[in-house]
């Protein structure tokens, strides 16, 4: 059945669903298939759940797919198609206007629940009286998803004290009543990022929201061919979308703590990524373009409470946004993707970060671009030096990593050892003898990562933190520079699946872990890949 013009009801029309299920799709197969199948068997059962899909124009035979999921499952599916609108705004509106029952739940159509999901979600928000809940969500094919907000089940989180704006995508359950009451829908004009000014004032208006960490509720798959709407994004759309969430949030939270939070995840995230290392790989006008938006943005909306608590490397690549021109951000980024770690001067009690551009002669970049005196994450600013496998035969293969600090009195600063995490997991540091000292090796064992992983594969961030003076933990991400040499991947069995481990890094030149499980195409492409990415 073809819903365009669906009826109201459920099944026999005598009972509203507990959940509207919202499914956008776009060419989606063949995980659209995996997607509605995690739907129709989800242990709430099909009588108190329903799916409204909205096929926005697809090519590849998702709409089709789809009606043959309708003519199976009537009254349980609902399929509409409209023309292709650009994005998933349109059709999760109107997939709201036909949303009945209790709560409604968004779900990408290349991801999939646990079996459980809804049935659990419906029952916290019910036994709560929660507004909006979310479920731990974790990454298949070796997505990274933030896992902070994820540490432990709170029955009540709030945007101001917790890692809440970290986790603003729509895939949590909604309160029905809370969208109506004040008409929450996705802006259409934004064609990536439309989800998150819909969470953003859902979890604001929300009188209570609850995070559950004891299932895993939501599988977010990473695409293999790596063929979507954010993926292929182009500059000018994400610099326009950092600034429609940034000036969403200062119009719709009053000044405060609250605010602030939302505001360092934005400028954290949203904003550094246009200035992350990819910025060395674009045109001149690009590059003007980028500069001249993060510099308006920061000057009207960066401030010092927002400021003061950025990572390093964030704040001084926006400073020198705000004081410099696009070649100083240029040799400032092509530091860190390809030459290391900056040194550090020491003078006046103050600490600076000597970049390109630092005390230059053309005086356009102020001193305080480039203190990190302040800040704690930049005593952990190691840089890799060198990467490989260490193939023991009794306790299995390790990934080793030589690390570096341009700091020369860091001992004195920091007397208590380093910690090297990956995700969750610890890796064993020991200084080593190079001469000028500051050095570190680093051992990570492969069967812990691949022990520790999602059976769907899992990609971790490799940390290293140090205490700093005043007992507060530094804790920086893992560069390693384009120059460096990257090793092979491993393959590793566990249980009757092998599974690729390899270092790759991101688009901000930072270290992560993956472990991908291994079908015969991905042995292929990976045996013939030089560097993972």
């Amino acid at each position: 059945m073809v819903a365009d013009q669906p009826t109201a009801g459920h099944r026999d029309g005598s009972r509203p669903p507990d959940v509207t299920v919202v499914v956008p799709v776009y060419n989606t197969m063949p995980y659209l298939t995996g997607c509605l199948d995690s739907l129709l068997a989800q242990s709430i059962g099909t009588d108190r759940m329903r799916i409204v899909a909205v096929d926005d124009g697809s090519t590849d035979g998702s709409g089709r797919q789809l009606d043959r999921y309708a003519r199976r499952h009537p009254g349980t599916v609902t399929v509409l198609h409209q023309p292709n609108s650009g994005g998933p705004a349109a059709p999760c509106n109107r997939a709201l206007d036909l949303a009945t029952g209790r709560y409604v739940f968004f779900v990408g159509a290349d991801d999939r629940l646990g079996p459980e999901a809804l049935e659990r979600l419906v029952t916290a928000a019910d036994r709560y009286g929660s507004d909006v809940v979310l479920g731990r969500v974790v990454g298949v094919n070796s997505r990274y998803v933030h896992q902070e907000v994820f540490a432990r089940t709170a029955v009540d989180v709030r945007l101001a004290d917790s890692a809440l704006p970290l986790s603003l995508a729509n895939t949590k359950l909604f309160r029905r009543e809370l969208v109506e009451r004040h008409r929450l829908r996705y802006p259409e004009d934004m064609p990536i990022g439309s989800d998150q000014p819909f969470t953003l004032e859902a979890c604001h208006r929300a009188a209570r929201v609850t995070v559950l960490a004891d299932y895993d509720y939501y599988h977010a798959v990473r695409r293999l061919n790596a063929r979507n709407i954010t993926y292929l994004s182009r500059a000018e759309e994400r610099l326009d979308c950092a600034r429609r969430l940034v000036e969403f949030a200062v119009g719709l939270i009053p000044p405060g703590e609250e605010r602030d939070a939302v505001l360092r995840r934005y400028f954290r995230f949203e904003v550094a990524a246009l200035l992350d290392d990819d910025f060395l790989r674009l045109d001149g006008p690009t590059r003007r373009l980028l500069h001249a938006g993060v510099r308006e943005l920061a000057g009207r909306h960066l401030t010092a409470p927002v400021r003061d608590k950025l990572p390093a490397e964030t704040r001084l690549r926006i400073g020198v946004a705000e004081h410099g021109t696009p070649d100083d951000l240029v040799d400032v980024i092509r530091q860190d993707a390809e030459r290391g770690v900056p040194p550090t001067v020491v003078e006046g009690g103050r600490r600076y970060a000597a970049y390109p551009g630092f005390r230059a002669s053309h005086g356009r970049l102020p001193d305080g671009v480039f203190d990190v005196t302040d800040a704690v994450d930049w005593l952990a600013r190691f840089e890799v030096t060198g990467i490989g496998w260490d193939r023991d035969a009794d306790a299995g293969p390790a990934l080793v990593l030589d690390l570096r600090t341009p700091l020369r009195d860091l001992d004195r600063l920091c007397p208590d050892p380093p910690r090297l995490t990956v995700g969750e997991l610890a890796g064993v540091v020991r200084p080593t003898t190079a001469a000028g000292g500051g050095t570190l090796r680093a051992r990570i064992s492969v069967a812990e990562v691949l022990r520790a992983s999602a059976v769907t594969g899992q990609r971790r961030p490799v940390h290293l933190t140090l205490p700093a003076p005043d007992g507060r933990p530094g804790t920086a991400p893992l560069r390693a520079p384009r120059r460096l040499r990257f090793p092979r991947p491993v393959f590793r069995p566990r249980g009757r699946r092998w599974y690729a481990v390899s270092p790759v890094t991101d688009g901000s030149g930072r270290l992560m872990i993956s472990v991908v499980p291994l079908t015969p195409r991905r042995v292929l492409a990976r045996l013939t890949a030089r560097r993972p990415s």
